[in-house]
Parts: C-alpha cells; sequence; structure tokens
C-alpha cells in the first residue's frame, strides 16, 4: 500500500494540520481511559523534533450523546507528556491567531471538531473547515486509523489540496494488517456489536470461532431456541435474517460453542447447549468450549480476535476471554487483537503484550478492513494528488 509517511516530507517551518483520535470513554463527564490519548504522543513528538507548527484536530463523542464534551480535558491530559496549548475555537478568530502565531516545535488542539456540522458534510461546497484550514497549512497528516472508516471532511477533503501523509500510529496499523494474509487467518469474534460481526461472517474461507454476542445470536439464526437469550436478541430480526443467509455458505468453517456459562444465584453455571432453552442470559462460553476453542487456536497460524468472549466486568464471566487470550499468547501464530476491552483485559491479566503481534485501539474501521470494505481515510491518503513539498 503505497501511502506517504512522515519520512517523506521536510517539516521544517511547516504548519502540520494532525488529525488525530483521543476520542475515548466518558464516565460522569470525566475520561475513564487515557489510551487513545496516550497513543498520539509518539507523532507530535517526532513532528515537534522536526521542528513543524503542530495544529491537532480530533473528535469527543457524538451530538446528542453524553460523552460529546469539549477537548479540554484531553489537551490537559497530553500536556503532562508534551506540551500542547488547548485553543477553545476551532475555525474563528481565536483559533486563526493561536496558528499564525505558532513557533517551530509548538503544539495546539483546537476544539472538538465535530462541534461544526460541515464535519458531516466532506463535499459540501464553500465547507467551512475546509475554507479556513487550506489557506494556513503546508502539509495534513492522518494518525487516526480507527477513524477511517468515516466519510467525514477531517478525514478524507484535505488530500485534495495538500501533501497528504499518515502519522506513525496509522502506519504501525497497516504495517500489522499487511503481515496478515486475512482470508487464511482464524476469526475469533466477540463484544457487543453485532453488525460488526455478522458483515466479518462473509469470507467463506476464513475458520470462524464465535463467541460474545455473535455465538447465541448463530445459534438463534441456526434455529436453536436458548431461552431467555432469544428473547434478548428479538430486535435484531434484520440482521438475524442476514445472518441466517450467510450461516448457510460457511458450514463447517462457523464454529459454534457446544456449552455456554449463565448466571444462576451470581455464579458461574456451565450448561451444554442440548440442555437449552434455559430462563437464564448468556453471559459466556462454557469450559467445554474454551477447551474446544483452544485446540483451534494451537493449530492456527494467523489470528485475528475482535472484542471479549464473555460479560468479562462480571466475576466468573471473563474467564473465556482470558484463557483465549492466554492461549493466543502462547501459540506460535501471528495475532492481531482489535478493540481496547481486549486492551483492558490483557493488562489486568499481566499477559506480556510482546507476545501478540499487534494490539489495536481500533474498532469499528479495523472491523470494515478486515471485511474488505474501503475505508474512507485511507482512499484519501491512496488518491493524493498533490506533491510532497
Amino acid at each position: 500500500m503505497e501511502i506517504s509517511t512522515l519520512d517523506n516530507f521536510d517539516f521544517f517551518n511547516k504548519v502540520v494540520l494532525l488529525r488525530v483520535d483521543i476520542n475515548s470513554p466518558i464516565k460522569n463527564k470525566k475520561i475513564s481511559s487515557k489510551k487513545r490519548i496516550d497513543s498520539v504522543i509518539e507523532t507530535v513528538n517526532e513532528l515537534k523534533r522536526k521542528k513543524a507548527k503542530i495544529i491537532l484536530i480530533a473528535h469527543q463523542g457524538n451530538k446528542g450523546k453524553s460523552d460529546f464534551i469539549s477537548l479540554k480535558q484531553h489537551a490537559y491530559i497530553i500536556n503532562k507528556k508534551t506540551k500542547i496549548q488547548f485553543i477553545n475555537d476551532i475555525i474563528g478568530n481565536k483559533a486563526r491567531w493561536a496558528v499564525n502565531n505558532l513557533k517551530n516545535g509548538e503544539a495546539i488542539l483546537l476544539e472538538n471538531i465535530r462541534f461544526l456540522d460541515d464535519e458531516f458534510f466532506p463535499d459540501k461546497k464553500n465547507n467551512s473547515i475546509i475554507k479556513f484550514f487550506v489557506p494556513l497549512i503546508d502539509v495534513y497528516i492522518n494518525d487516526a486509523f480507527s477513524v477511517c472508516h468515516r466519510n467525514q471532511t477531517s478525514m478524507v477533503s484535505f488530500s485534495r489540496y495538500v501533501p497528504s501523509l499518515a502519522g506513525r500510529l496509522l502506519e504501525k496499523e497497516l504495517t500489522a494488517l499487511e503481515k496478515m494474509n486475512l482470508k487464511m487467518a482464524l476469526f475469533i469474534l466477540g463484544g457487543a456489536k453485532l453488525e460488526e460481526n455478522v458483515d466479518l461472517v462473509s469470507s467463506k474461507s476464513n475458520k470462524i470461532l464465535t463467541t460474545g454476542l455473535l455465538a447465541p445470536f448463530c445459534h438463534i439464526a441456526s434455529e436453536k431456541n436458548l431461552g431467555l437469550q432469544n428473547k434478548i436478541m428479538a430486535k435484531e430480526k434484520k440482521l438475524l435474517i442476514k445472518l441466517k443467509n450467510k450461516i448457510k455458505l460457511k458450514n463447517k468453517s462457523l464454529l459454534l460453542p457446544v456449552d455456554y456459562a449463565v448466571p444462576i444465584n451470581n455464579k458461574r453455571v456451565n450448561k451444554n447447549i442440548e440442555e437449552f432453552p434455559l430462563n437464564y442470559p448468556v453471559w459466556d462460553i462454557g469450559d467445554k468450549t474454551i477447551e474446544f476453542y483452544k485446540k483451534e487456536i494451537k493449530k492456527a497460524k494467523q489470528i485475528y480476535m475482535k472484542g471479549p468472549v464473555g460479560l468479562y466486568s462480571k466475576k466468573g464471566f471473563d474467564k473465556g476471554t482470558k484463557e483465549l487470550l492466554s492461549a493466543i499468547s502462547k501459540s506460535k501464530a501471528f495475532s492481531i487483537l482489535g478493540g481496547g476491552h481486549l486492551n483492558d483485559v490483557v493488562e489486568k491479566t499481566g499477559i506480556n503484550k510482546n507476545k501478540f503481534g499487534y494490539i489495536s485501539l481500533s474498532g469499528g474501521a479495523l472491523s470494515d478492513y478486515i471485511a474488505g470494505k474501503k475505508l474512507p481515510g485511507i482512499e484519501a491518503l491512496l488518491k493524493d494528488k498533490s506533491k510532497s513539498k
């Protein structure tokens, strides 16, 4: 994949527009995890060393949601590791003054880009974001792989006007993905995002170990009555039809649990699939399935794992996630883990991160890439028509 990187540009005294992803979990209007924020430091520090003038743009949450807040807290956290000034503006006079007064090696973070409606209309004539930034900047850098599946102004539009590069984090993501033969990899699909996982049940060649919500959903799609779990998932009618059609194609390459762990009197209890329907929700794969899946992991040469295996926040129901991660860490397979939740589990269990090929904080973008979809943010870099300076 031919995308220019930080190695392909002379940044001295140049104004850089750096799109990062610092979108973080929010509890009571406070940032509860700093992982994505910490991930931007490498690129920012390299640009500082190269004496660039750096403008960071980013988003937090979505309009109407409780996590749709200012980036002031984010700037405070970044500032603990590398000096940055927060500007409570995006395309107004305050932002213009701050950009024009940047010195070599200095960085500013502008306000939440999603506060502007034009962020969602990249093809709009006289887009205010493009109109403001293009005359002020020398180069655009995309270091937000996890937002590359969004067709939004800050992700796709600047490559039409200025040299456009991949930041170090985005470069690492792509390098890791290029090491994997996705068509031959063992997929372990979990977590709560059903639609993303159903999209991944598409390749006839991939063997898939179903976990998370996908596992009981596949059983339901195969006409199995699980009892209470059927009622919990009853609203997903359209997605169920889509999955039923895909299951017919997958046949033996789609592996389903032979037992599940359910909560009985607040304790983990294993129930064979033949014992369903039950009036309990499915909270994890069962012990027999864990052993069954571990044998598949041992045979695999490449592994992509997405999302937790069970309800890992509940005591006893983190077993499936921990056991499969441990098995992957001991295997000889090149592995990619996707999503912040798996990163959390790895940290809590103390498993050596170096035992995995790559751990990504990306969610939807990574799933779309692996499903074979084109990512607008990556396509924009590939179609960059400008010449590097």
